[in-house]
């Protein structure tokens, strides 16, 4: 096999187009868009019907992202978004990459292609083996590949160094599974994809309320007066939640938007499940708009703290919720305290904003009981990531607006299904209850030893101590940090295992050996023991529910995700007690299992065959603290960034375009931000640009800095854009490789993507 090949995008420009950025979003060009793409994939009549079952009581959850569907009726023309058409009609695509496909490009061949070509090659037919030495994939049968796998599991020195990544696209039983089976071998290293997200946002909302998931349910948005939007783009990311939030401007409610871009999505919406809507002004969302510099979020959140504490003292019992405070909360004294000493003058400058504008969304605040706060990776992937959302918490906790209807936390989760998956026990660092529930009901030893996160993975295969990567789902090289170590880290591994549904770059960057073993897909129908079978997500709102497939496999030679796990434990566990066969020939039987180990799983059987699932037992959302340390909700302190640019020095954070989910590239196109045909770009301030000596479109290659080691990424294009000075963003994965490996968040270790210190030279 050859050394290198290409670990990240070819920097190749594929002819960029300009266009204004639209007024407006959805609406009749976001039906066109989908349609496009499931004509061109799968075409018009077997899309449409697929399109039909699209996150149906009796149909398939979406596999884009996890946001939650209404509890009672759906949306009869398309209870889907135009992202959500795109990632159904990327799985059910009619292109195939066979034995063939593999026999005729090698993998140097392949990874010169760009992660979009790369991706449009289509699903994978049959399990392929990259032997030592290799330049091209060979068809391997199902049993070799689960032998080769338990041979290099028991061949290693101690299962921890063996890594076993999961994907947020897994089902519950596969999950619950996969877990199990890791555990049996003797490992707690279960890195997911959460490591790389909301990581941050676990750690903060755990700790200040008891639960590290989200507290508030779709019907909260109802209910709410205010809906703060930050550090989010759901116009591309989870569009659907434009519909709640114009549910919510019908009622009454007010929209504050804070982020450093201005998203056309949150500025105004045309409802594509409504024909009524689709032509017209649209419905304006935003009411204040704060364009907080990149990194701002804590110094922005501390002046409204100050601001609500002045008009407190002012005016007693006008602002805090003392009842609630009194009864529910501890560290309030600490907090008020730790205000006095920051100054606004001070703050201010880090916010970009000036004062009366964050006056005014203080004052909405103030006025505000029922306040919903929704943020995603804007404010997760930062040093302070942890500081972002706790900060969050003390204005919610000063305001009571937690534990109530339309009122909470909302963090919105990326991926399909990655909150089910630490429901169902994928961390790397469990906690002991869960494990002895395992024992239990599975009669051997669990470990207690907590296993590594992605970024501690990645740093463990780079020195070898780590010599077996599996990864359930996803696309590992081009998800994570600091690409060109990332590349040199999987390459020390004995053996690479990717259990994948589409062809991606993970599969070209490989260990001594790789194995390809290809799955069914959301879309599919699953027949074990010639039953059919459904499997179950949970919602980022914390509702469990079926997802099952309508399509037959695009291939006989595809296996489920349990039934590859029930494969490479009986080829790994020579002593296990567990019937893995068994288990996998009725999913029944796994939800018994996870009835029998997992906290509000009781009657599991029954309640997932109720139409629309069941919600998942949430404290926060009940008003009930007592799992925190304190036995109540927490204040917190919490510091602003402490990122001091030269003049020369620029922030990028790395940001996806309206063509991407995730890794997975659907075109090239980035249709809101008016940016046509090309991903090697990078956004930035027309100040900034002119003094650079910068023209539009010029040819740049980026430098990151840090530790006093330099990262490059070449051959961007310059576009001058509505971005705060000394701000700038690229579009991932191009230029994932400039962030280090070892700049992540405090206390979550999640890496810190949007804030790269860059600096920027003209070709």
């Amino acid at each position: 096999m050859p050394k290198n090949p290409k670990e990240q995008p070819p920097e190749k420009l594929t002819g960029i187009r300009l266009k204004e950025v639209p007024k407006t979003s959805a609406g009749l060009k976001a039906i066109a868009s989908a349609l496009s793409h499931i004509k061109d994939e799968v075409g018009i009549k077997k899309g449409v019907q697929l399109l039909s079952k699209l996150n149906q009581k009796d149909g398939f959850d979406c596999p884009g992202c996890a946001w939650p569907d209404p509890d009672d009726k759906r949306a009869f023309l398309a209870e889907y978004c135009e992202n959500g058409a795109k990632a159904v009609a990327e799985e059910a695509t009619k292109n195939k990459v066979s034995p063939l496909f593999f026999a005729t490009h090698s993998v140097q061949e392949l990874s010169e292609l760009s992660d979009y070509e790369i991706g449009k090659s289509g699903r994978i037919t049959h399990p392929m083996y990259l032997p030592e030495g290799a330049t091209h994939y060979q068809e391997i049968s199902w049993n070799d590949a689960f032998t080769i796998i338990g041979n290099e599991l028991n061949r290693l020195n101690s299962p921890d160094e063996a890594i076993f990544y999961t994907s947020g696209r897994t089902s519950n039983e596969a999950a619950f599974l996969y877990q199990l089976f890791v555990r049996q071998f003797g490992t707690n290293n279960l890195p997911d994809c959460s490591n790389m997200c909301h990581e941050s946002s676990g750690a903060a909302l755990s700790e200040t309320l008891g639960i590290g998931k989200g507290s508030v349910t779709l019907d909260d948005f109802n209910h709410a007066d205010l809906v703060i939007v930050i550090g989010q783009n759901p116009g591309t990311n989870h569009p659907r939640m434009l519909s709640a939030l114009t549910e919510n401007k019908k009622r009454g409610g007010k929209i504050i938007t804070i982020n450093p871009l201005p998203e056309v999505g949150l500025i105004n919406f045309k409802d594509p499940q409504n024909p009524l809507k689709w032509i017209g002004k649209g419905q304006n969302l935003t009411d204040i708009f704060l364009q907080v510099k990149i990194n701002g979020d804590v110094a922005l959140l501390k002046i409204i703290l100050k601001l609500m504490k002045e008009k407190e003292e002012a005016e007693p019992n006008s602002v805090f919720n003392h009842q609630f405070i009194k009864n529910k909360t501890a560290g309030i004294k600490d907090l008020l305290k730790d205000l006095e000493n920051y100054s606004i003058d001070d703050l201010l400058p880090q916010t970009g904003l000036p004062l009366e504008k964050i006056k005014e969304a203080a004052q909405l605040i103030i006025n505000t009981e029922n306040i919903i706060f929704c943020w995603a990776m804007g404010l997760t992937q930062h040093k302070n990531a942890v500081d972002n959302i706790r900060e969050i918490v003390n204005i919610l906790l000063l305001k009571g607006s937690v534990g109530k209807k339309g009122a909470g936390t909302c963090p919105v989760r990326g991926h399909s299904n990655v909150q089910g998956d630490r429901t169902m026990g994928i961390w790397e660092k469990p906690k002991d209850s869960f494990l002895d529930s395992l024992e239990k009901e599975f009669s051997f030893k669990a470990p207690r030893k907590h296993g590594l996160d992605v970024v501690d993975v990645i740093k463990a295969m780079y020195q070898k101590k780590a010599k077996v990567f599996v990864g359930m789902g996803g696309n590992f090289i081009s998800a994570t940090p600091d690409t060109s170590f990332t590349a040199k880290a999987l390459r020390n591994c004995n053996l690479t295992v990717q259990i994948s549904t589409k062809l991606n770059r993970s599969h070209l960057i490989t260990g001594k050996k790789a194995l390809i073993l290809p799955c069914l897909g959301r879309t599919e129908k699953d027949f074990q023991s010639s039953i059919e079978q459904f499997v179950s997500v949970e919602n980022s709102m914390g509702v469990v529910h079926q997802s099952k497939g309508t399509l037959q496999p695009c291939s006989k030679h595809l296996l489920s995700e349990p039934a590859i796990v029930a494969g490479i434990a009986n080829a790994t566990l020579k002593k296990s007690l567990t019937n893995w066969t068994e288990l996998v020939s009725n999913y029944d039987l796994i939800r018994d299992k996870i009835e029998a180990t997992i906290i509000g799983f009781k009657d599991y059987n029954k309640k997932i065959r109720r139409k629309g699932g069941f919600y998942l037992p949430n404290n926060a959302r009940d008003n009930n603290f007592t799992p925190t340390h304190t036995g109540k909700a927490n204040f917190s302190l919490n510091k602003p960034s402490e990122i001091e640019l030269e003049n020369h020095q620029f922030l990028m954070m790395t940001i996806r375009t309206h063509d991407q989910y995730n890794t997975t590239i659907y075109g090239l196109n980035d249709r809101y931000r008016g940016i046509l045909n090309e991903r090697r770009v990078i956004l930035m301030n027309k100040n900034d640009m002119k003094s650079l000596g910068l023209k539009k479109l010029d040819l740049v290659d980026l430098t990151s800095h840090f530790n006093n080691e330099k990262r490059v990424a070449k051959g961007f294009l310059a576009i001058p854009y509505n971005i705060p000075k000394q701000c700038t963003a690229t579009y991932f994965p191009e230029s994932n490789v400039l962030v280090p490996i070892e700049s992540t968040a405090n206390i979550s270790n999640t890496p810190a993507s949007k804030t790269v210190i860059i600096t920027i030279q003209k070709r």
